[in-house]
């Protein structure tokens, strides 16, 4: 039971469930003081020790339930009389189900089976022949074939193809009831795969689907993609914030300072009880977002100010603000509302225009120039097409004086920058770092370079 156990929370982390090893080890104690007879007992140790939110016991519960419910083989017997119905009622030994002409001892043990109807010794045998070819190992849907192949050799199917070729000669009826119940039994093979796959190939198939979303440009994400990107946007800010805002008691506390460690331990004839280090001052992380929603690149700027203003636990300072002709401020937004109402309102407010960069930087130096301090990093997310207009590259020179950092993220190809009227190589100029960003993937290592600096 401890192997069915071990298995279950790997399908439960599959799952989505987060569970420690500490926190498997609370469970399997709590599951040793309550057994395993009351299933309904059960479940609800499996959610108080394992699930921390309500997402989580609703993942937990669902995979509980498709864990421990087992398929049941299928009676797909032929029809028969009433008086055959009645013989049939009372129950029937493996020797009788054989007849005469092919003795049960020597029908190998699977038919025994089948022919008895033992459904508890079947699904026994079923149970064991599944750990034995190593089911819980199965992570693709192209591999049912393969794990039903396994257990249906583990169980003896080779000895129960003799029996059948045997019994067609000397007692066709009964060949043709073993027959029939050798089809419940490959359907019921192919549930329990195909149960398996749900349960241990769950983790696998959203890693590979979240790979691909991960290297997908995001301005031509699919409507019906939108909001997986957007928890897959979430898992990666969790990864970042996980990353940064852990405590730092195992950073390098730095060189020993020794004129300060002498004067500490002075009362002790300078014998270095107590240690001083040189300790290096860490700014606080400050971040200024300035983001074009104009139509080519608003997809784009939904993920990347919702991923920024996931990492609120990283970012102590975080401001935000959009544009297309004029810049406003959407800090408010952002918090104050979900992601889809908040970009449903800045899109009304600033969002499809034909974006003009000049006007809008000379917005932001109007009324939000002094909120640049020498700790701030300024990330600039557009295409830096300015449709022919005035791009006032000054005002980017001093906004890049101003601050710590100008990070400038370009959703468009490096072989577009300059080309019509992209204003991308006047930018450049005074940007500290110039990146393409057009995936999550971009996406993510953009920001995680930003946050860094400040560690």
């Amino acid at each position: 039971m401890r192997e069915n156990l071990h298995r279950f929370f790997r399908a439960a982390r599959g799952a989505g469930v987060r569970v420690s090893p500490a926190e498997s080890i609370d469970a399997m104690r709590a599951v040793a003081n309550v057994g395993f007879s009351d299933r309904t007992i059960l479940r609800d140790t499996f959610l108080l020790t394992l699930a921390k939110t309500q997402d989580e016991k609703r993942a937990l519960g669902e995979c509980f339930d498709l864990f421990f419910d087992q398929p049941e083989l299928s009676q797909s017997a032929p029809e028969s009389s009433s008086e055959d119905e009645s013989d049939a009622a009372e129950p029937q030994t493996a020797e009788g189900a054989a007849g005469e002409g092919q003795p049960a001892e020597g029908l190998g043990s699977l038919a025994q089976m089948l022919l008895a109807q033992d459904r508890n010794a079947i699904a026994a045998a079923m149970a064991n022949a599944a750990s034995a070819a190593s089911l819980s190992d199965i992570r693709y849907f192209t591999q049912r074939g393969i794990f039903s192949g396994r257990i249906l050799d583990q169980m003896g199917i080779q000895r129960l193809r003799d029996d059948l070729d045997a019994l067609t000669v000397s007692n066709p009826a009964t060949a043709e009831r073993l027959a029939t119940a050798l089809e419940g039994l490959r359907d019921a093979v192919r549930e329990t795969v195909s149960q398996a796959l749900l349960l241990y190939g769950r983790e696998e198939t959203e890693n590979l689907r979240n790979e691909i979303l991960r290297n997908a440009p995001l301005s031509r994400i699919e409507p019906r993609q939108v909001e997986q990107m957007r928890r897959l946007i979430r898992q990666i800010a969790r990864r970042l914030r996980e990353r940064y805002s852990k405590p730092r008691k195992r950073q390098r506390r730095g060189h020993l300072d020794v004129r300060r460690t002498i004067r500490r331990n002075a009362a002790w004839g300078s014998v270095p009880f107590l240690t001083a280090w040189k300790r290096k001052h860490r700014d606080r992380p400050k971040i200024v977002a300035i983001c074009d929603v104009s139509g080519s690149v608003a997809r784009v700027s939904d993920f990347f100010l919702l991923l920024i203003h996931s990492l609120h636990e990283v970012v102590s300072d975080v401001r935000s603000f959009a544009f297309s002709g004029h810049l406003i401020e959407v800090s408010d937004i952002l918090e104050s509302k979900t992601p889809e109402e908040a970009m449903a309102d800045i899109m009304a407010k600033v969002g499809f225009g034909s974006s003009d960069y000049g006007s809008s930087f000379a917005d932001f130096e109007k009324q939000w120039m002094n909120s640049i301090t020498p700790q701030t990093t300024v990330i600039v997310l557009g295409d830096a097409r300015s449709n022919n207009l005035d791009p006032r590259a000054d005002i980017l020179r001093r906004i890049g004086e101003r601050s710590k950092r100008l990070v400038w993220l370009n959703p468009e190809g490096r072989m577009a920058w300059g080309f019509g009227d992209s204003e991308m190589p006047r930018y450049q100029t005074f940007c500290t770092v110039v990146r393409q960003c057009a995936t999550a993937k971009q996406l993510e290592r953009a920001v995680s370079d930003i946050v860094a600096t400040y560690q």
